[in-house]
């Protein structure tokens, strides 16, 4: 699959066009937990490589992993603000996302470290606030674990603590979790301000996106469960005047047959790790059942959903480029204005979906678009 992309000016997307990211492999084995050969490495030239790649591509943007603790085949990591740095300093217009984790993190640290990154490289830098999933990290560093509904409501309170530090002198917020006294960070970031990502499929979650964030990415599903989901956080997000854009998780797949997508799936999914895949299963269940309506993340997900992190193989983009193309628009249909992806071998097959999927994707809307437009003539 070794593909040659000519450079790209992906500044011609249209502002209404679906958005693309990329999980950043920062962390070691890979996006899926299988031992099947992922020709993917956590290491930073890796990394710099397949930035370059994904926004020759057509990428808008990557998202860098968190983790502060050894587990379920993911035993090296990178920390995430600064491979995140790394990357933006190799790249021209990608969009790096680093992610955040409150708790180890305080927002005015972050606050810094953003607004230095954004000065340094205009303004090519987001966050995404993780609330957390993993017990276990927590009680390794010696932090406390929140209950549910309660590391959403610091998550909350962490993204006006970040959004007043970047737009207000003399900062002041009394909350359960953070205070600020007449605090002013200079300089902010550049304009636009770092745009503010949280995930999440929890009443809690969606509720938190519908008042603060700017996106809100959800775990793979299928088109109609992320309609129910993109109705439900637009309608809350209307109520409090207030705007949110809908990312969804995936993992991609893209063969020159559905009968060769198929078939590499089911090895992923044949050579799991039983073991690790259970572990992190356990884990995740347990954050997801822990809302109130027991409807958070991973709560419903079976083991083969759990041999990819984020339920990836539910939002079905495994087949030709023309299958996975007419599925993006379709998740554009019904709402959704980015696409999250995985892969198991990162650089050739970003470069792959890049030349094959995106240009079809680009057709779709475009005829969309036409038909839109004579219909209103």
């Amino acid at each position: 699959m070794n593909v040659a992309v000519k450079p790209k000016d992906i500044s011609r997307n249209r502002p209404q066009d679906i958005k693309f990211a990329y999980w950043v492999p920062n962390v070691s084995g890979g996006l899926v937990i299988s031992k099947i050969e992922q020709r993917t490495s956590w290491d930073l030239a890796y990394n710099v490589k397949l930035a370059q790649i994904a926004e020759k591509s057509g990428f808008d943007y990557a998202l860098s992993q968190i983790r502060f603790t050894a587990g379920y085949g993911a035993e090296y990591q990178h920390e995430s603000v600064a491979i995140s740095h790394a990357l933006i300093a190799s790249t021209e217009r990608l969009n790096v996302i680093a992610a955040i984790l409150p708790g180890p993190w305080h927002p005015a640290v972050v606050a810094k470290q953003i607004a230095t990154i954004s000065q340094l490289h205009g303004g090519r830098v987001s966050v995404n606030i993780v609330s957390g999933w993993f017990r276990g990290e927590f009680q390794a560093i010696g932090l406390e674990w929140l209950d549910h509904d309660e590391r959403y409501r610091r998550s909350e309170e962490f993204i006006r603590s970040l959004r007043g530090i970047w737009t207000e002198d003399n900062f002041n917020f009394q909350g359960d979790f953070y205070r600020f006294k007449n605090y002013s960070l200079k300089p902010k970031p550049v304009h636009p301000l770092p745009e503010i990502f949280q995930g999440g499929s929890s009443r809690a979650a969606r509720d938190m996106a519908s008042r603060v964030s700017d996106w809100y990415f959800t775990n793979g599903n299928t088109v109609e469960g992320i309609k129910a989901q993109v109705d439900d956080i637009r309608a809350k997000a209307a109520e409090n005047g207030h705007s949110v854009k809908i990312g969804v998780n995936a993992f991609a797949i893209a063969r020159e047959t559905e009968a060769e997508a198929r078939k590499v799936l089911d090895e992923i999914i044949a050579k799991a790790d039983p073991e690790a895949v259970n572990a992190f299963g356990h884990e995740v269940k347990n954050a997801g059942k822990a809302s109130p309506e027991g409807e958070g993340n991973w709560a419903k997900s079976t083991f083969e959903d759990l041999v990819q992190y984020n339920d990836g193989f539910k939002t079905n983009l495994i087949g030709t480029p023309q299958q996975i193309a007419e599925r993006i628009v379709a998740l554009k249909k019904v709402g959704v204005d980015l696409v999250l992806l995985g892969f198991l071998h990162f650089q050739e097959e970003v470069e792959y979906f890049g030349k094959k999927v995106i240009p079809l994707v680009r057709e779709l809307e475009a005829r969309e678009a036409r038909a839109h437009a004579k219909v209103e003539a």
